[in-house]
């Protein structure tokens, strides 16, 4: 009798059995959740941690120390100079107006000015299509420094730091030609304004206008505006606004 009492209560109830099912089920679906949550901590705690590793770092660029003002008048490379001066004046027309404009500008830069013809017709403006309407002078060397002078004293040696580009170069107009120093009006050839250009650069640029084996100028050795002000400041005490 004892050991029928003994095998009666080893044998467990279908209920409990199914409770004990369940329970086991609850847990097997909640491990792989708990499992994502810890993958999850371990991916913030990577992100949150600084990367040590030699690999993933990024080297530091050297510093390069730009040349100073003095290092660039020593340096012969480095040292801007005026590459030319170019005089524009345009009358619109031919004619009388446009010989006028061609002997002031003859008696100002002892040079013989060529014509410059329009690219297309405008009936507005009575202009014609290879009509000459203006003319030039290209100035060089020790003329281009000289008129250069005369032409900043005609603007009272101001300059807006709009005038120049992104290459150091830089223009500006002069409203009446008898602002020039050293010009007198005369009342047969009337008064004219014009247009200065100047073309800076550097040792070196030679490379991309020679006709034989053509090459680029480095970007570390083109002139910046920055340079060009400082080169017009210090030659010819020009005020920049």
């Amino acid at each position: 009798m004892a050991k029928g009492k003994a095998a009666k209560s080893k044998v467990t109830p279908p209920k409990e059995e199914k409770k004990v099912s369940e329970k086991k089920a609850v847990k097997t679906k909640a491990q792989p959740v708990k499992k994502k949550s810890a993958a999850k901590k371990k991916v913030k705690e990577k992100a949150a941690e600084p990367a040590t590793s030699p690999a993933k770092e990024k080297k530091a660029e050297p510093e390069v120390a730009e040349p100073s003002r003095g290092e660039r008048a020593e340096n012969p490379m480095l040292k801007p100079r005026i590459e030319k001066v170019t005089v524009n004046m345009s009358v619109g027309q031919s004619g009388k107006p446009l010989e006028q404009a061609a002997t002031i500008l003859q008696q100002l830069t002892d040079q013989k000015p060529s014509r410059r013809q329009a690219k297309k017709t405008i009936r507005e403006f009575g202009i014609r299509k290879g009509e000459s309407i203006a003319c030039l002078v290209t100035l060089r060397n020790k003329k281009a420094e000289e008129f250069l002078r005369k032409a900043l004293q005609a603007v009272d040696n101001k300059l807006s730091k709009y005038c120049f580009d992104r290459q150091g170069n830089f223009s500006f107009g002069i409203k009446e030609h008898i602002d020039i120093p050293g010009t007198k009006y005369v009342p047969d050839l009337g008064i004219h304004g014009m247009d200065v250009a100047v073309s800076l650069g550097r040792a070196g640029y030679r490379v991309k206008l020679r006709h034989r084996v053509k090459s680029r100028v480095g970007k570390d050795h083109l002139l910046t505006a920055d340079e060009a002000v400082l080169f017009i400041k210090d030659e010819f005490d020009v005020e920049i606004t």
